[in-house]
């Protein structure tokens, strides 16, 4: 329950119906944050204390600007499947194209500027960009890393307040009622995914209230 001592913040989560994104709006509602989810289908979620849904658009400006307004922080999941990309492109859940990710990525850091909203959470699968000069991805043919070090490049540019958290494995099925369960059995197997995403669930949720990594990538030990 909510007092006037909690920090409450109000954060636009992009990538919710993923299984990382489930951990996410669990640890955050736990924290008794405000979430705003982005998605396409507004009844992907039922309802929940201090859970809202928003329709969004991933690709237009216009449409994310209205997704975060008046939010303390987004947090954008270029690994999910499941983005909120508008009902128009009719787009099926897999993985964004490296191109798409860019797009993406800039789009969000266009939107915080007019927004004037400053931090931002980017997770993304980034492990191939570790201890590497930008200009070693410069290489037409390296689509994947060619456009991972246009997004590092991107971030550093603009004025946000950033983090960019390499991508944690999910494993498909997970949902936010699997992180929001207090006690009982889980199902075989996921212990193990469970306990490691509400980790890093966890450590993003610390972030946000430390700031100990702004404008910095950060990796998830567990």
């Amino acid at each position: 329950m909510k007092n006037a001592e909690t920090p409450v913040m109000k954060v636009a989560l992009f990538g919710a119906m993923s299984s990382f994104g489930s951990a996410l709006m669990a640890e955050l509602l736990r924290r008794q944050h405000e979430v705003i989810a982005i998605l396409d289908d507004l009844n992907a979620l039922a309802p929940r204390p201090g859970l809202r849904t928003k329709a969004g658009n991933l690709f237009s400006a216009d449409r994310v600007c209205e997704s975060i307004a008046g939010c303390s922080a987004v947090i954008c999941l270029l690994d999910a499947k499941i983005i909120p990309v508008g009902p128009e492109r009719n787009r099926a859940p897999i993985n964004l194209t490296p191109e798409e990710q860019l797009i993406a990525a800039q789009t969000v850091l266009t939107c915080l500027t007019r927004m004037q909203i400053k931090r931002l959470i980017l997770v993304a699968d980034i492990q191939l960009l570790q201890g590497q000069p930008l200009a070693d991805y410069q290489d037409p043919n390296l689509d994947q890393f060619q456009a991972s070090a246009l997004i590092v490049d991107s971030l550093r540019k603009s004025d946000a307040d950033w983090t960019l958290v390499s991508a944690p494995q999910g494993v498909a099925g997970l949902t936010i009622e699997h992180f929001s369960q207090t006690g009982g059995t889980v199902e075989p197997g996921l212990e193990i995914p469970l306990e490691v995403l509400g980790r890093v669930a966890a450590g993003i949720a610390d972030e946000l209230k430390l700031n100990q990594h702004v404008r910095q990538y950060v990796n998830f030990v567990v």
